[in-house]
């Protein structure tokens, strides 16, 4: 039996949400594929925990839920991050799940290189470095002969990477048009039923948990056009980066606007469209009864083909474990093809 041993570099929700997939699933993953999933390594922002014979992914859960600080691992605590984690530790797969940093790609730029020049695989949920330096990215990824996954970064657990390119493969994918956003989409799916203003819609949205405390991401529409970037180009290979995306949020819409469009039978969505010929995300109304109407934080997406005409998914766009079922998938996939 193959030990797969796994840095695991960002433990907020997502990456304890890692470490909890991996709990549960190790075992089957270790009788289908004779390979034993192996965390030698955990680390948030200023903190870590190391063990070369693998660390308990409940304890890590616990020590950060109840000490705040991965540094109270007991025994294999430390205060070492960052890149120094990637240069003390030996390790196959870099499960890279930092915050996302729109400005310049990092934590995740510099960690993810770094594993490609050693050599190692990358599993990532990240959207920064990828709307900013994708080609970059893959380019390194290509010459060190690495690993790249990133299935998460764009829908959460709705697969539509994976779905493209494995399950559609006798296609031409034309375009894609979807809801890339819980955020916005229940803010909008609120407005709609409850008939509340934005403002109001916001605040119970930030109270839920649903919204950051800066909600500007996902109201502004950036969340949404980062992914809309990694699709052109994983998708449709077009060399795009977040600025190329035209790019309205849904700041300024009213309820009047919705009721309004409710009335007529159309509902207010904030909609990402990529193809070859451009890409933007804006609000755009929809027909109520269209696949497009889907309620609360979920992700939809229509694939537009040749062969198969039109081909919808819809997913959870967010949660800790349902990313993290994602992020595992591509785990699993890399273990298919190399071990």
């Amino acid at each position: 039996m193959k030990d797969l041993k796994i840095i695991l570099m960002g433990f907020g929700a997502v990456g304890k949400g890692v470490a909890e997939a991996i709990s549960i699933k190790k075992d089957n993953i270790k009788d289908k594929f004779d390979v034993n999933l192996k965390l030698v390594a955990v680390a948030d922002s200023s903190s870590s925990a190391i063990s070369g014979d693998g660390l308990d992914e409940k304890i890590l859960i616990e020590t950060k839920e109840k000490e705040g600080t991965l540094s109270k691992y007991p025994d294999f605590g430390c205060d070492i991050n960052g890149l120094d984690v990637l240069n003390q530790v030996d390790y196959d797969l870099l499960v890279e799940a930092t915050p996302t940093n729109i400005d310049d790609g990092e934590p995740a730029k510099s960690l993810t290189i770094k594993a490609f020049e050693s050599g190692k695989d990358v599993v990532t949920s990240n959207k920064g470095h990828l709307a900013l330096f994708f080609s970059e990215m893959i380019a390194i990824a290509d010459k060190n002969n690495a690993e790249f996954k990133y299935e998460a970064s764009v829908g959460g657990a709705m697969p539509i990477i994976n779905f493209a390119e494995e399950t559609l493969p006798s296609s031409n994918i034309s375009s894609i048009v979807g809801i890339l956003n819980g955020t916005t989409n229940y803010i909008l799916s609120r407005m709609t039923t409850e008939g509340s203003s934005y403002k109001n819609t916001l605040e119970e949205s930030q109270q839920l948990g649903i919204a950051e405390t800066d909600p500007t991401q996902d109201v502004e529409g950036i969340d949404a056009a980062c992914k809309t970037v990694i699709l052109a180009n994983s998708i449709f290979k077009v060399p795009a980066t977040y600025s190329d995306v035209k790019v309205e949020g849904i700041s300024k819409i009213t309820s009047e606007a919705i009721e309004l469009a409710k009335k007529e039978g159309y509902l207010i969505k904030l909609i990402a469209e990529v193809s070859k010929e451009g890409l933007s995300v804006s609000p755009r109304l929809v027909k109520n009864n269209s696949p497009y109407a889907i309620e609360g934080t979920l992700n939809m997406a229509t694939i537009r083909t040749d062969l198969a005409d039109e081909v919808t998914v819809v997913g959870k766009g967010a949660g800790s474990i349902e990313t993290a079922s994602a992020m595992l998938t591509d785990i699993i996939n890399i273990i298919k093809k190399k071990y």
